[in-house]
């Protein structure tokens, strides 16, 4: 069946062009000027490198960056190169919102700043890596473990980047689970607005969904990180035979296939939200996004078979490598990798920041919590088959010749 893709009117196409002739800016789009930092006296704007273009390269250099290429975007259990991983999903979502933002006459330096940073803290094996350990995480200290506030933590207290409020709260609030129609910023935050909501997020539960961006920017790239996703686990999905190529999916405005939902969707967003101070979508759209999505969970994320799988295969690993490692601090061996492969690596990293103190004297539990969330798919496996090397828990994973 063929998609329908959408065209902009072209009502709104010759205003947008004329705007541009005219030489148009958005009132509502973050300011370089305006970039706070918490070491206001460092890290000042230059004509080669503005403040965002500084916040993307001090992400780029990040000794984090690098383990998005063997992260679990959504399929773990697969040698396959053509199903994606968290670097390429990062990428998708900073084009995306790049290609919205530059229509709507936004900042491109912070959209690309927030959205290459916004996984830098997740887990390996995706969201079920992160729901256990959550549950680990709130065992011993009763706060609870959210992918898009340990990313912030990872930049802006790991490494101590001075990495500006704008990128940092922008990644904080990209959290793609919870869809909205409208966005509206919540302009004007500081720091202390800042600190008090990654505080609400290892306190409650769902203390995520109240996240509110304080930039435009933020904003796009919120619901880009849902565009991205969308369209892309069902072409995943298809290549790792969870689900037929001729699957019908019943989404209708938008689309069903990866290119027809990025492309209606950026063109609706684009409709609904030039020369506004919000983005939004139409109710239509919204509401096949909806169903698109509670799709995706039901024949894709909560897929039975790869649930238990995670649930036999990848939790009792969580549960030992926590418990191990929170053993080795508490007893401070030093020849454990917590000391040799992590703490020694963050205290290297951070040590030519001001004011980074000694990390080894954090909390053990947030210490091996950073160590787990850190750890690519196959250091994970590796690490569990080091310190467990008679274990008969293990992963079984489909080869690149397996029918």
């Amino acid at each position: 069946m063929s998609t329908e893709y959408r065209s902009m009117c072209d009502s709104l196409a010759r205003q947008i062009d004329e705007n541009r002739r005219k030489g148009w800016v958005n009132p509502y789009a973050a300011k370089d000027e305006d970039c706070m930092r918490r070491l206001g006296g460092h890290d000042t704007a230059t004509l080669w490198r503005p403040a965002y273009v500084r916040d993307i390269e001090k992400i780029l250099h990040l000794p984090y960056y690098n383990r998005y290429a063997d992260k679990t975007q959504v399929f773990s259990f697969y040698h396959n190169d053509d199903i994606t991983r968290r670097a390429l999903h990062v990428q998708l979502v900073s084009r995306i919102a790049r290609n919205i933002g530059s229509v709507l006459g936004l900042n491109l330096d912070l959209i690309e700043a927030i959205a290459l940073g916004h996984d830098i803290g997740h887990t390996p094996f995706g969201h079920a890596g992160e729901r256990y350990l959550s549950a680990l995480l709130y065992k011993h200290t009763g706060c609870y473990f959210n992918h898009n506030i340990q990313s912030a933590r990872v930049i802006d207290h790991l490494f101590n980047r001075n990495v500006s409020l704008q990128t940092l709260d922008g990644i904080i609030c990209h959290n793609g689970e919870f869809e909205k129609q409208n966005y509206l910023p919540s302009f004007g935050k500081d720091f202390k607005v800042f600190d008090a909501e990654m505080d609400r997020c290892y306190k409650e539960k769902d203390g995520g969904k109240y996240l509110i961006p304080t930039t435009l920017e933020g904003c796009v790239v919120r619901i880009s990180d849902i565009i991205a996703y969308l369209g892309k686990d069902r072409q995943d999905a298809v290549t790792a035979g969870i689900i037929p190529e001729d699957y019908r999916f019943h989404s209708k405005l938008i689309g069903t296939h990866n290119a027809a939902i990025i492309n209606n969707l950026v063109v609706d967003i684009l409709e609904c939200s030039y020369g506004t101070d919000h983005i939004a979508m139409s109710e239509e759209s919204y509401l096949d996004l909806a169903t698109a999505k509670e799709e995706n969970y039901r024949v894709i994320y909560l897929n039975k078979e790869l649930s238990e799988v995670y649930d036999r295969e990848i939790k009792p690993m969580f549960e030992a490598l926590y418990e191990r490692l929170r053993e080795d601090l508490l007893k401070d061996d030093r020849t454990s990798p917590v000391f040799k492969h992590h703490i020694d690596f963050v205290n290297k990293g951070r040590a030519h920041y001001q004011d980074a103190g000694d990390y080894l004297e954090e909390s053990p539990d947030f210490i091996v919590s950073d160590y787990i969330a850190s750890m690519t798919d196959d250091y994970f496996l590796a690490l569990y088959r080091h310190l467990f090397p008679d274990s008969n828990v293990g992963v079984s994973f489909k080869s690149y010749f397996d029918e």
